[in-house]
């Protein structure tokens, strides 16, 4: 009897230490296994987030809601502050040869922003193809009826100048209204505006085709928004960088605070047709329509078309839409691309 009792024992030890090595045989497998797309210990998964207006590699998923400012471009109000976190800007005429910035940030969050100036129905508009919670100083009357029917979340500085907005005493108003990121979120706050919805992705183009990007020589870019030299956009391929400068009246655009150039990856020009609508010298501005466009990446220039997409502007190619460069884009909106030419 004690025999079978100890020969039980031996083969109950035998079979348990045999599972025991099965198991532990089973986990290392598994976590060695690709096709289970586990990892074993303190690894982490290989898992890439980008920016959606940049396409430029984030730490972690990109939760936060864009913010577009817009920025006056009046010779007093230069250098402004902010310009160069900004994902994107368009730069449109305001009132005479005069453009205007509507800068949309979402991967960067500057701490101050401006000179703030008023807003026109068209960057309204534009604002609301990003799903973006919009900041102005000021309206016109079609503006203002957009704004105060609640049509895009945003904050005013005719009613915040002086407690969320600050003034400037260094520049002469309408040249000095500022606001802090700061102050962008505790306006969001106060109204009860939700900043945790990142915008659509842009579509951007993989390292293979980047080497692919052809089209003429393009070092040079000259956009006339009037006779005056000190109105007009120009920018300059640095080699070295792989990035655009950009310039206005043979000064490079910089920032007030930290002397920091604008740098972009991506500059589309598209012709729209603007139109004088009041005695003011206002304009309406067609961003449906589509048209002709010219597309300036890495150094060259192509010819396009732009097309509305639920409110963005987006360049097309052979009817497909064109992909960006991963980085930063400015897109100046022109009555005529005959404005535009360019040099090597």
């Amino acid at each position: 009897m004690i025999k079978k009792t100890f020969l039980l024992a031996i083969v109950l030890i035998c079979v348990l230490s045999a599972c025991s090595h099965k198991k532990e045989t089973e986990n290392n497998e598994t976590a060695k296994s690709p096709e289970r797309g586990e990892v074993s210990g303190n690894e982490k998964p290989n898992v890439k987030f980008t920016f959606p207006l940049t396409g430029l590699e984030a730490n972690e998923e990109s939760r936060t809601r864009a913010v577009s400012v817009m920025i006056n471009n009046h010779p007093k109000a230069r250098p402004q502050s902010g310009l160069t976190e900004a994902d994107i800007v368009y730069e449109v005429l305001a009132e005479g040869d005069i453009t205007r910035f509507l800068a949309i940030f979402q991967s960067g969050k500057p701490n101050r922003i401006g000179p703030v100036r008023s807003s026109r129905d068209y960057f309204i508009e534009l604002a609301k193809g990003y799903d973006s919670f919009y900041i102005a100083h000021g309206y016109s009357p079609e503006a203002r009826k957009m704004l105060e029917s609640g049509y895009i979340d945003n904050i005013n500085g005719m009613q915040y100048d002086g407690t969320l907005f600050k003034r400037s005493s260094e520049r002469q108003a309408p040249h000095n209204s500022y606001i802090t990121y700061e102050n962008i979120r505790k306006g969001a706050k106060m109204k009860n505006f939700k900043m945790d919805t990142p915008p659509k992705a842009l579509n951007f183009a993989s390292e293979d085709e980047l080497k692919q990007i052809k089209g003429q020589k393009a070092n040079h870019i000259l956009i006339r928004y009037s006779t005056n030299a000190l109105f007009n956009a120009e920018y300059e391929y640095d080699e070295k960088l792989q990035k655009f400068k950009r310039f206005s009246g043979d000064e490079q655009t910089i920032d007030l605070e930290t002397k920091k150039p604008v740098l972009l990856d991506n500059l589309l020009v598209v012709e729209m047709q603007h139109k004088i609508i009041d005695d003011y010298g206002r304009r309406s501005i067609d961003l449906t329509s589509g048209g002709k466009a010219y597309f300036i990446q890495k150094g060259t220039y192509r010819e396009v078309e732009w097309r509305n997409v639920e409110g963005a502007i987006i360049p097309y190619e052979n009817g497909i839409p064109a992909k960006f460069v991963p980085g930063k884009t400015w897109i100046n909106i022109v009555p005529n691309l005959k404005d535009v030419s360019f040099s090597e």
